[in-house]
């Protein structure tokens, strides 16, 4: 069985297990006509229902503070989350590796050494998942943005990983807790819009002439909680503390859309697999692993990651930024 490796990329509490949980549990619940089942591994199953607990309970009280403790900054709170994908009754096809890792090796004090370990993962991982938290994008005109999501070590951290980079790889944005910001397209397309404000210089180097043909940027908005939506910051000692409303009393945990990523992440792959099916040197290097995955034409797999590709979302604030070619299926 292959193993595929994904970097979750983004700052301390930006979201990135969270996240993970979400489209775990989305998949899990709303998935069942698809003949595929996501599976994970014995310790991320514990992590993620650990997390899965902590955001139901935002739901006992009828305001909460957005933010759960994040990843720790010690070597041995490094995270992968293991999840197996195949077939329902069938041995998995392909295990997918999340890789989570303190925000904190974003941070200015963090050592060369962790530095280096993003950088690593970066280069190695297919995908990079981006979690960038959408209050602090879009609220205060953007106030805390810098000190939260950390767009210009994102950039950077890009700008060396990607230097001479010869396979395709797929980069997601992917705004998380934007309940607030998808509820008209008014406010989706503005969403969208600060997006690509802000990070204009990362988009300008996926353009660049080494990178255009190679790089698949997507923007997928999640809302992790579903049934909660930004109130207000309050602030204390200037630190923010974001605040965040129930829709209604009763309310419950119901994430939506978290699962686009993963959509994306399988037609990326099975598009790679098709090209290289019809000509195995398209891109002119090994992709050789592929066939593995797919299982040397399994078409049965072939036609669910086709089915679960379908519902791929685009406007209200979902859209493919470039590389539309290495997701036609």
């Amino acid at each position: 069985m292959q193993e595929l490796k994904i970097t979750m990329l983004g700052s301390r509490n930006v979201g990135k297990t969270t996240l993970l949980t979400a489209m775990y549990e989305q998949f899990a619940n709303n998935m069942s006509e698809i003949d595929l089942q996501l599976t994970p591994e014995e310790e991320s199953s514990a992590i993620l229902q650990e997390r899965l607990i902590e955001l139901k309970s935002l739901f006992d009280t009828f305001e909460a503070s957005g933010g759960i403790k994040g990843t720790g900054g010690e070597p041995e709170d490094l995270r992968s989350f293991l999840f197996d994908l195949g077939r329902k009754g069938q041995p998995p096809s392909l295990r997918l590796n999340f890789r989570d890792y303190p925000g904190g090796y974003l941070l200015a004090k963090a050592t060369p050494e962790q530095k280096q370990f993003v950088k690593t993962l970066m280069t190695e991982c297919v995908a990079v998942l981006v979690a960038i938290d959408a209050p602090a994008l879009m609220e205060a005109k953007g106030r805390w943005h810098e000190k939260i999501n950390r767009p210009q070590q994102i950039i950077d951290k890009f700008a060396t990983a990607y230097q001479g980079l010869e396979s395709p790889r797929l980069v997601i944005l992917a705004p998380v807790k934007c309940e607030k910001y998808v509820q008209s397209e008014e406010l989706s397309l503005e969403l969208n819009h600060r997006i690509k404000e802000e990070y204009k210089r990362l988009f300008d180097l996926f353009k660049s002439e080494a990178l255009q043909s190679k790089v698949v940027v997507v923007i997928t908005p999640v809302q992790t909680v579903g049934s909660v939506i930004f109130s207000r910051i309050d602030e204390k000692d200037g630190e923010p503390h974001f605040m965040f409303r129930k829709t209604g009393h009763d309310a419950k945990y119901s994430p939506k859309d978290s699962e686009q990523p993963l959509r994306y992440l399988l037609r990326f792959l099975l598009r790679l697999y098709l090209s290289n099916n019809r000509n195995w040197e398209w891109f002119g290097f090994d992709l050789n692993f592929l066939r593995d995955v797919f299982g040397y034409g399994d078409e049965a797999f072939i036609n669910a990651i086709r089915e679960l590709s379908k519902g791929c979302k685009s406007g209200r604030g979902f859209s493919v930024l470039q590389g539309h070619s290495l997701l036609d299926i």
